[in-house]
């Protein structure tokens, strides 16, 4: 059953990462270029130490009036989260589902020993359902009377 699979199955491993010593204008336009909304940042061994989100790089023109200065300047290790959700490369579909649900975040690197080896997002967990394609119609009781028609 696809919800015992493990993560790994489902997660991206060619992420975009940075190094705390990143130019924080450097990493903003790498975001946007890319068109994604945060990236891992790591040191030189592989070790997770953060994450650098879209909010993180807007809290620096907050940064820039509060010091009365241009906003932008400083490094990616000025702005990034250091608190940050993981989940380990033996967690199951199921698990981490649960985890997106229980949480306000979009995506979660996945670590081993510390390192990060990937990441997962919401959307990786709609691909995960879509590939399931229950054999079984359920319909939920609080829908009966007035299903969806698709």
């Amino acid at each position: 059953m696809i919800t015992d699979e493990p993560i790994t199955n489902y997660m991206s491993s060619h992420l975009i990462k940075f190094h705390p010593e990143t130019d924080i204008q450097t990493a903003i336009k790498t975001l946007l270029k890319y068109d994604i909304s945060g990236a891992p940042v790591v040191n030189k061994q592989g070790d997770l130490l953060g994450i650098l989100s879209e909010k993180d790089c807007i809290r620096t023109i907050i940064d820039g009036a509060y010091n009365q200065a241009p906003g932008g300047n400083g490094t990616v290790g000025d702005f990034m989260s250091t608190e940050v959700r993981t989940v380990s490369v033996d967690k199951t579909v199921m698990e981490v589902a649960y985890e997106f649900v229980m949480s306000p975040y979009r995506r979660f690197p996945v670590v081993e020993d510390g390192k990060l080896v990937g990441q997962v997002s919401r959307r990786d967990i709609l691909q995960a359902i879509v590939r399931m394609q229950p054999k079984i119609k359920h319909t939920p009781s609080s829908w009966i009377g007035r299903e969806p028609q698709f």
